[in-house]
């Protein structure tokens, strides 16, 4: 029995049913859709989940980093209902009044530097979109070659070009070849390369490659996503030079880094850089399935007329959506609170890695969003000890990310009250110490 103001568990968790659920659910659907912890959810509202017992969670995944204004946001559904009253939801290409609301007002939010969006439904489509934008422009400029360069250990989504430009080697062995023309530079861990060697490691991976002639694009995770961990400052602003000065196109993926969550409405503003597209999806819509690219004239015109649309473009439920997002980020302040609240979260993450120095690596993050990076330990199985870690943090009242590797992911909705953050903290330093007792 867990009875607080931001958790209730008083049933059986996981909850009677959900077990015979995930059964029927396997018999019909993909299994590439299972693999999160055993909890079937019933509601959501605020920085609460609730389960099909009713049992009451604090929620640490914002759905894996979508539901950046709360879960059921109020905004979001009386804008929802707005559209749905006004009889049009759909019209595929064909213009309506609310788009141009919307991509006028994402325009501002994302910056000075872009001019045009592009808007889709799922952000591995706009990783794909910007791919074929870097290459249309290598072409236009006369490039000799269409190179992309890409790094190891990133990833930009599930579909092939995607998974190309990704740098998790087993997940493409299914394309059976390789793209002899996009290529993966060795991650700037801060474990490994401090930020005043990081301009020496950068120059030193690009030795190899005619820059000038044979790459035309550069796609860059805002961070790298398992972990959450930043490239160093000076790495970044020598890309953007060196991109500059050859003619390349620079691309952020900001599908985890959007709309706030890092205490910055995009995650590029911490680098101090201007890139020229950005990727977006996940935390746009607010739970709508809503995603996009936003870039400069020059590069967003690129296609011809009707050479990169999409059936659900900018359909006005997305648009009305993503209208939500950004009045309800403005409007309470959650840029400016996010970065206050991240300050509590990492200082206290950093303490726990104190407390733990034998078994934790590394905190990494900013904002609203934090990985604790275990070591790889030979004589310690991580991966399991970190199902068992997010598995007795649920029964507990509190959902953490289970990434399947090293680490563990923390990503309130940006909504959350202080108290229900620093309780969710309470909970998982709490599980911590029973599973990584000091030595």
């Amino acid at each position: 029995m867990i009875k607080t103001k931001n958790r209730h568990i008083f049933k059986k968790v996981p909850a009677v049913g959900t077990s015979a659920l995930m059964s029927r659910l396997s018999k019909i659907e993909s299994r590439s859709m299972h693999g999160q912890m055993p909890i079937a959810w019933k509601k959501a509202s605020g920085h609460n989940i609730f389960d099909i017992s009713n049992n009451k969670f604090i929620d640490f995944t914002s759905t894996i980093f979508v539901t950046n204004i709360g879960h059921s946001n109020k905004r979001l559904i009386k804008y929802l209902k707005k559209c749905i009253n006004e009889e049009l939801l759909h019209s595929y290409a064909y213009i309506n009044e609310v788009r141009e609301k919307y991509i006028k007002k994402l325009l501002k939010f994302a910056g000075k530097n872009f001019q045009k969006a592009f808007l889709m439904s799922a952000g591995t489509e706009t990783t794909e979109a910007a791919l074929k934008l870097m290459r249309l422009n290598g072409q236009k400029i006369k490039k000799r070659k269409l190179g992309i360069i890409c790094f190891e250990g990133n990833w930009h989504g599930r579909t092939m070009g995607a998974q190309m430009m990704s740098g998790n080697e087993k997940q493409k062995e299914w394309i059976g070849f390789k793209d002899k023309n996009i290529f993966h530079l060795p991650f700037p861990y801060p474990w490994k390369v401090s930020e005043n060697d990081s301009e020496k490691f950068l120059t030193d991976s690009l030795k190899k490659f005619d820059l000038k002639k044979d790459i035309c694009g550069v796609m860059i995770e805002t961070f790298q996503g398992w972990g959450a961990v930043y490239y160093p400052k000076k790495y970044i602003q020598l890309l953007e030079k060196i991109c500059k000065k050859n003619n390349i196109l620079m691309s952020f993926d900001e599908m985890q880094a959007g709309f706030g969550r890092t205490g910055y409405a995009f995650g590029y503003e911490y680098y101090g850089v201007k890139p020229d597209i950005l990727c977006c999806g996940k935390g746009m819509g607010g739970g709508v399935t809503l995603s996009g690219i936003i870039g400069k004239k020059k590069v967003i015109d690129l296609p011809e007329v009707g050479n990169m649309s999409s059936t659900n473009s900018a359909n006005p439920l997305s648009c009305y959506a993503g209208l939500a997002v950004i009045d309800e980020i403005k409007s309470k302040n959650l840029i400016s609170k996010t970065k206050l609240k991240g300050r509590i979260l990492i200082d206290f993450l950093n303490k726990l890695k104190e407390n733990f120095p034998e078994y934790i690596l590394s905190i990494q993050g900013r904002g609203l969003i934090a990985a604790i990076i275990f070591k790889n330990l030979k004589s310690e199985n991580i991966a399991d000890k970190l199902k068992k870690l997010v598995f007795n943090c649920m029964k507990d009242g509190l959902l953490v990310v289970y990434t399947g590797r090293e680490s563990i992911k923390i990503g309130p909705p940006l909504t959350i009250t202080n108290s229900a953050l620093k309780e969710g903290l309470d909970v998982l330093e709490s599980n911590i110490s029973k599973i990584f007792s000091k030595k």
